[in-house]
């Protein structure tokens, strides 16, 4: 049986979790729900209409900042694109939204889901990386920052590289404030041709509890 969550502000223990990765349902998407199941390794994932679903998969996919891979093709084409940082985020969001995840029909990025992540974001926790072009936003991705933990969520884009643009200027940010690692939840053959490789979830929560509590002051980002 998977655990109903009703008003309790707890998760249960990420080792409970089904084969595929699930792990409860139920609860809510407040801001102090969704900071706490960040910090145990857990995230929303579910369709309109369906009750919230919460998910810790093992194994996760993460990318190492050091890992990452920058082709000398995409750091030419890094000066066609202005990157900005938290200058549209929930038009960041909806773009997401507007592309299904590897081996899922629909987005899971609704309305909810949006205006939930929106007051994350008005609290500092939660970010948008931007590329834009002439003016108009073509691609871009968003995420959340707890200690020195960047939980990456989704990505668009409209113009070709746009946004790998994005993602490699964030991993020159990252890096430079001693960051060290990205969750990126779930396979994805894209991410993994960035560098992306699939780790156990065991090892996962031993590295996110490193970095979890480390000081860094939820802000907007510049």
């Amino acid at each position: 049986m998977i655990p109903y969550i009703r008003y309790e502000l707890s998760f249960p223990e990420v080792e409970s979790a089904t084969p595929e990765g699930l792990l409860a349902y139920g609860g809510d998407l407040s801001p102090s729900r969704l900071l706490l199941a960040y910090r145990k390794g857990i995230f929303p994932w579910y369709n309109a209409g369906d009750p919230i679903l919460w998910w810790s998969p093992d194994p996760r996919l993460v990318l190492f900042i050091d890992e990452f891979t920058l082709r000398k093709s995409l750091k030419k084409r890094l000066k066609s694109f202005e990157i900005r940082y938290d200058t549209a985020f929930e038009e960041v969001m909806k773009a997401c939204g507007e592309i299904p995840r590897e081996g899922q029909k629909g987005s899971w990025i609704i309305p909810e889901v949006i205006e939930a992540y929106s007051v994350l974001h008005d609290m500092g926790y939660a970010h948008s990386i931007e590329a834009w072009q002439e003016g108009k936003l073509v691609g871009g991705l968003y995420g959340v920052v707890i200690g020195k933990m960047f939980f990456g969520e989704s990505m668009f884009a409209r113009v070709s590289d746009a946004s790998k643009a994005a993602f490699a200027t964030l991993i020159e940010r990252l890096k430079a404030e001693g960051f060290t690692m990205i969750d990126c939840q779930v396979p994805s053959s894209h991410l993994k041709s960035l560098g992306a490789r699939e780790i156990s979830r065991r090892e996962f929560m031993q590295r996110l509890q490193g970095v979890i509590d480390e000081e860094c002051t939820p802000r907007h980002w510049q």
